[in-house]
């Protein structure tokens, strides 16, 4: 079977955020058999026409915000369950106007867009991937990534994205934020789970885990016998190795 391209792979089920798709899968999954292809899609028209007539966007928007169909926080992107939530995202507000004023560079204002953006989402009951943020802001979504973990890091805080709240993606700057809190800070979990945006469940997951693994690096095992060891993935291993000898050494 051929591989897919990685931008189809990647970017096709967001066409499933904007309305009619919306509407043609509500059908498809409740009313299966009942309908074919081309009423789903005339009936998705048909609703669509009558929202916009009833519903004019100037109710429902205020100036520099968009309307976005964000995952729902309760369920995962990877789900073929998943359903989503409309939220409304201020891209432009009157603290971006003021510190473009004060000359401040563009990146400082797309950190602050970023993690806002994320937070209203979460607020409303949805959350953002950074895909999602790449396809809103036209930019790449590695580098929308590298400057969500540089104002989690400037900030010392973890927001409330995909990859936090799913545990998805690869990146390590929740399972430091959380070991450091716990380790370091010598807080609590349940204190941890609430600063990180965490549920309890995963917070201890990442304490059991973190300590499994010192445990096995204080006694001297290579990577391959924690790996049979405790069953966690070398990727996986590899991160807690790295929080152990750059994040919580000699602590």
């Amino acid at each position: 079977m051929l591989r897919q391209p990685d931008g189809i792979r990647k970017y096709h089920t967001a066409h499933d955020r904007f309305l009619k798709p919306a509407i043609v899968n509500f059908f498809t999954r409740e009313f299966s058999g009942y309908f074919g292809p081309i009423v789903r899609e005339n009936i998705a028209d048909a609703l669509i026409d009558i929202f916009e007539k009833n519903v004019p966007l100037k109710d429902r928007l205020k100036h520099g915000q968009i309307l976005w169909n964000a995952l729902d926080k309760n369920t995962r992107a990877d789900s073929p369950k998943r359903r989503y939530v409309p939220v409304a995202l201020s891209l432009v507000t009157n603290e971006d106007i003021a510190l473009f004023e004060k000359e401040r560079p563009s990146k400082e204002v797309r950190k602050q867009i970023i993690a806002r953006i994320i937070r209203e989402a979460y607020q409303q009951g949805g959350i953002l991937s950074m895909r999602d943020i790449s396809l809103i802001m036209a930019t790449n979504a590695d580098l929308i990534s590298a400057l969500r973990i540089e104002y989690e890091t400037e900030h010392k805080t973890v927001l409330p994205h995909t990859g936090v709240i799913h545990d998805m993606g690869s990146t390590i700057t929740h399972k430091v934020q959380i070991v450091y809190k716990h380790v370091v800070e010598k807080k609590s979990t349940n204190i941890v789970a609430r600063e990180t945006n965490h549920s309890q469940k995963a917070v201890d997951h990442y304490i059991n885990d973190y300590n499994r693994v010192k445990a096995l690096v204080d006694d001297k095992k290579d990577i391959n016998f924690i790996h049979l060891a405790t069953k966690i993935a070398k990727p996986v291993i590899l991160q807690y190795q790295d929080i152990i000898n750059n994040y919580v050494k000699d602590r």
